[in-house]
């Protein structure tokens, strides 16, 4: 069974300190996780000046600064990633980052060549990103908070007409077309995997919605992952139990720290504790088909009965349910075949407890 590719989020929660984004690295590093992520962009080209902050922003980071401002503070520059994905490689994890603009696109594909692109929730309806990541010939991880099924479908249409680079004007339609051909659909089963994800921090146990994972794979035939922002471990975990092929969690070195996504990310020993967890949940969910194992197979004559002689049974008695029972071990004869001794005769003599037809 494949491995769940677990990615350590951790976003924003440098707090736009190289320093301790060294320090999310060491500890994605040490929780086991297979990549870290951070987040790519250029407040001018994400947000307008006048952009309010979200609900949960407002309550993490307060209402004196505008959403632009509040982000400003926290973008990493090119140096920056070179550094970032310099000590990943030191300390053999994988480097991701998402990208919110085309200018962050570019600079991850053609500055740094990373082999996979994340676009978020909040992209989904940004036909022109998609398009522009879709150009780059990468896989893409997409995340679907907020989006109903028809939204993904048409973000899928856009990335299948640009991984096609299709010669027609891009268009509704042709997205459409690009999402219903043949080859569309074969560009994108091989280059695309969605997230689901309830885009809330943290997200309500009763929205998290986790059978829409199997919706979302029927619907696309698409590999599917999750992308958790509930408090805790637990429902990551369900969800590599339910198959996500991904698990996406944010992490930081203190939920007291400032900034807007602190209060709703696993602690260092979290997120030790939720690799451990899903790596258990793999080991466990072996294969469909139902045998004993191997580690049971030992047990089973313990634990099983036999025929055995309730009395002193004489050669030539009848087995009846008085002179015969079902006791451990499981060693000699099966009382599957109990009712086969009823009313035949004993061959020999047996003393209690002795095993029938040894």
């Amino acid at each position: 069974m494949p491995k769940t590719f677990i990615i350590a989020e951790a976003g924003v929660n440098h707090n736009g300190s190289l320093d301790m984004a060294t320090r999310l690295i060491d500890v994605a590093v040490e929780a086991g996780a297979d990549a870290v992520k951070f987040q790519t962009f250029r407040a001018e080209k994400v947000v307008s000046r006048t952009a309010p902050k979200a609900a949960y922003q407002t309550v993490t980071t307060g209402s004196s600064e505008s959403q632009f401002e509040m982000i400003k503070k926290l973008e990493l520059n090119e140096d920056a990633h070179r550094l970032l994905i310099a000590y990943c490689a030191k300390r053999e994890i994988q480097f991701l980052s998402t990208a919110f603009d085309p200018e962050s696109v570019d600079l991850l594909d053609k500055t740094f060549n990373l082999p996979i692109l994340k676009i978020p929730s909040g992209e989904i309806t940004n036909a022109p990103l998609l398009l522009h990541a879709a150009h780059a010939k990468k896989p893409i991880i997409l995340s679907t908070g907020m989006s109903t099924l028809g939204e993904i479908e048409a973000a899928l249409g856009v990335l299948a007409f640009g991984y096609l680079e299709d010669t027609a004007k891009p268009s509704m339609n042709a997205f459409q077309a690009a999402f219903c051909s043949e080859e569309g659909q074969e560009v994108l089963a091989k280059m695309v995997t969605l997230l689901h994800c309830t885009t809330e921090y943290p997200a309500p146990f009763s929205e998290v919605n986790l059978r829409a994972m199997d919706s979302m794979n029927t619907a696309f035939g698409l590999p599917v992952g999750y992308s958790d922002h509930t408090e805790g471990i637990a429902i990551a975990v369900a969800a590599a139990a339910r198959g996500a092929v991904v698990i996406e969690k944010h992490f930081t070195l203190d939920r007291n720290l400032p900034g807007p996504d602190h209060k709703a990310s696993l602690n260092p020993v979290e997120l030790q504790e939720m690799v451990r967890a899903i790596r258990q949940v793999e080991s466990a969910l072996g294969l469909a088909h139902k045998v004993p194992s191997l580690s049971e197979m030992k047990n089973r004559s313990v634990v099983r009965r036999s025929l055995v002689a309730e009395k002193d049974i004489k050669q030539g008695v009848l087995f009846d349910e008085a002179n015969m029972v079902v006791k451990r071990p499981g060693t000699g004869v099966s009382p599957m075949q109990y009712w086969d001794y009823l009313g035949t005769q004993s061959d020999k003599e047996y003393f209690p407890d002795q095993m029938i037809g040894e």
